[in-house]
């Protein structure tokens, strides 16, 4: 499998995440304004393009998997250059999905983790990024949500944000949830 390959089926791997079906306005939203991969005028050509090459099947205005995705690991942070997404390759012709096949949320390989702070200069400054696994723990004690929906959460406000660090994401998601900023300040108090 090459790269490019290997690069849209991540694509599709979080666009088609819990989902067999797509609106296709919401999937040219996706690639261009939540997820940010393409310009507004160029995920209608996005869209079209992975039709045209057989990843995807539309009809009127529903978007299907075309291809099997298999087993599928995104590494945290990843993204597509545009370019890939532009003129994707062919999908390779002998892994068409059977009409009647394993709906494909059951095929993806999805993980729920801890937002990890990227290894940087900035991140080793900052003792707080640290201290995110330890937030999360304690944000999820006493919100009542899973660590899978706070990461989610975070996730969205990061790309909301962009510049953000993770563990201010997820204190911006347990102000969200009504938890006192204090309690939130000493969880990440560093000595």
């Amino acid at each position: 499998m090459s790269e490019a390959d290997a690069d849209i089926r991540r694509v599709l791997t979080i666009a088609f995440r819990g989902h067999t079906e797509l609106n296709l306005l919401d999937l040219e939203r996706f690639f261009s304004f939540d997820m940010e991969w393409v310009a507004p005028h160029e995920a209608e050509q996005a869209v079209n393009q992975l039709a045209t090459k057989g990843w995807i099947l539309t009809e009127q205005q529903t978007v299907r998997l075309a291809v099997e995705l298999g087993e599928v690991n995104v590494p945290l942070g990843w993204f597509p250059r545009p370019s890939r997404l532009l003129s994707p390759p062919h999908a390779s012709s002998g892994e068409r999905t059977p009409s009647e096949s394993t709906p494909i949320a059951q095929t993806q390989s999805v993980t729920a983790t801890v937002i990890e702070p990227p290894q940087s200069v900035e991140s080793n400054l900052d003792p707080r990024a640290r201290l995110t696994k330890r937030l999360v723990r304690f944000i999820s004690r006493s919100s009542g949500l899973e660590p899978a929906e706070l990461e989610r959460r975070a996730q969205r406000k990061i790309s909301a944000f962009h510049h953000i660090t993770p563990w201010l994401a997820y204190a911006l998601v347990a102000r969200e949830q009504g938890l006192g900023m204090d309690d939130i300040a000493d969880a990440l108090a560093v000595v």
